[in-house]
């Protein structure tokens, strides 16, 4: 039997700590949220406010005209809830010149387009706000590479990060996110009908348990079809797995020096203090 449960309250102390040491050590107070109204964002809004404090934390909703009234909605009951500051920067007017200037676009690329445009809005307030931006991509997205490599993917930490989607909805649950957010289908909400599943061709509790024993257990393939997986499934997880790894890495140097960074330079980052 696979077993992804967690202790939520063990986490929860980790993760608000984690929070709190990665925002304080580098000077900062503050922190900055994307808030789309779905669980990983939500759970790491909710983290963030009890490190840092709600007033600490900025939430920042960036709806296209497309997306669902509902998770301005849900967003909003965030914000009530933990009662931090908050901005509404719609983002149509920044996407809407490049969409008309490539009439042809894919909806893939539409929806990188709109992740990327909500980055710039993050960092530009996380400027005014004095705060870092705090990551909202749970494991099951990064390791699958369902992310948009500057866009969602962009960030200075990311306490959700080593949590699969099914352990997102485990601890979301435990500090009270309200189930309506929890339980509904999930999607970047980047086109009309969005879902994360459909796109993906399978559901988060189906790959989170595949991964789990992939990447957690060190299973092989052969291991997992043994569990009970179709091959066919294990080698596609497989697969995405291996051709996303470039998105969950800083990009590639160069070696042309016997101190390159990334390779021979890896201090952390209180080196030379």
């Amino acid at each position: 039997m696979i077993d992804l449960n967690i202790n939520t309250e063990l986490a929860r102390k980790i993760l608000t700590g984690f929070i709190h040491s990665e925002i304080t050590r580098v000077g900062y107070q503050h922190a900055v949220v994307g808030l789309s109204g779905g669980v990983d964002s939500a759970l790491s809004c909710y983290l963030a406010a009890e490190a840092l404090g709600s007033q600490n934390v900025l939430a920042v909703r960036m709806p296209y005209e497309t997306s669902s009234p509902e998770s301005l909605e849900h967003a909003q009951m965030v914000i009530d809830y933990l009662g931090v500051p908050s901005e509404t920067i719609p983002i149509t007017d920044i996407v809407e010149p490049l969409i008309e200037r490539f009439s042809d676009a894919s909806q893939v690329r539409r929806g990188n387009m709109m992740a990327r445009a909500r980055m710039i809005v993050l960092y530009d307030l996380s400027e005014v706000f004095s705060g870092l931006v705090v990551g909202t991509g749970n494991k099951t997205e990064i390791l699958l590479g369902y992310t948009t490599l500057y866009g969602d993917s962009a960030c200075a930490l990311n306490p959700i990060g080593d949590l699969y989607k099914t352990q997102v909805r485990q601890l979301a649950r435990s500090l009270g996110v309200p189930d309506v957010i929890i339980d509904k289908p999930p999607s970047a909400d980047l086109w009309l009908g969005q879902t994360d599943e459909d796109e993906l061709g399978f559901t988060y509790e189906e790959v989170d348990k595949l991964l789990y024993l992939l990447v957690d257990q060190r299973y092989t393939a052969e291991d997992c079809a043994e569990a009970g997986f179709s091959p066919t499934f294990v080698k596609a997880a497989i697969e995405r797995v291996r051709r996303n790894h470039y998105k969950r890495v800083i990009p590639p140097i160069a070696k042309l020096t016997n101190r390159t960074v990334g390779y021979d330079f890896l201090y952390l980052r209180d080196w030379g203090t």
